[in-house]
């Protein structure tokens, strides 16, 4: 299987983590659909990504529609409406991959912080709410600034990927590197995502004191 050959919905698409990533995959020549609470505003967005990217293979529908079209589904909303929008779309995710990169955090006068989720991480609540989905957790690090931005190439940053089925996180690293200058990197089980979503408070609190637009490396692989 490979994802140049599958159809990559993003629900959250007209969000900044959601329409980056949808406009790389569209640059790249991945076909995308664009989801949205909204059927005409995940359509508008669709629209710019088409003159964005001058590829004909991006489309607009609502979170269900999209859910139901994709191949690989990726979760990108934010995390207050996590709950409220997988779970009416579990028959329609059944036995698709869907990667939730969706990171649970908070904001006081003190900065980003970690919020607790009673099942331990957001793609652990994903897999509660979608149990016949091949669920996966990745691209909680990479800057939503950079991937938007036209200006910018590659993207240096890795990708962990996070799986209890192997065949599935192979075909989300593989998503993760048509985006020029990402590796995807093989990051544990879903059991071990809580980390991966809450260090993202740390990447947000280190971009805003070096003003960077901060990713990762993993490093001897």
């Amino acid at each position: 299987m490979s994802v140049r050959d599958l159809t990559i919905g993003v629900l959250g698409g007209t969000g900044p983590q959601g329409r980056g990533l949808a406009y790389r995959w569209a640059k790249a020549g991945l076909s995308v659909l664009i989801g949205s609470r909204d059927a005409a505003r995940g359509e508008a967005a669709a629209a710019e990504l088409r003159s964005a990217t001058g590829s004909d293979s991006v489309g607009g529908a609502d979170n269900t529609e999209v859910a139901a079209r994709a191949d690989i589904v990726v979760v990108a909303v934010p995390w207050d409406a996590h709950a409220a929008t997988l779970g009416p779309l579990r028959e329609a995710l059944a036995d698709k991959i869907v990667v939730d990169c969706v990171n649970p955090l908070g904001f006081d006068k003190k900065g980003p912080y970690q919020l607790e989720v009673p099942e331990g991480s957001a793609v652990e609540q994903a897999a509660m709410l979608l149990p016949e989905a091949r669920m996966t957790a990745a691209f909680h690090h990479v800057s939503a600034v950079l991937l938007v931005d036209v200006e910018v190439e590659k993207v240096d940053t890795d990708v962990l990927v996070l799986g209890d089925d192997r065949e599935a996180t192979d075909v989300v690293r593989e998503l993760a590197e048509q985006i020029p200058g990402v590796r995807g990197i093989y990051g544990g089980r879903l059991r071990n995502a809580g980390q991966v979503e809450a260090f993202t408070a740390n990447l947000i609190a280190i971009n805003r004191r070096y003003k960077a637009h901060a990713g990762i490396r993993i490093t001897d692989v």
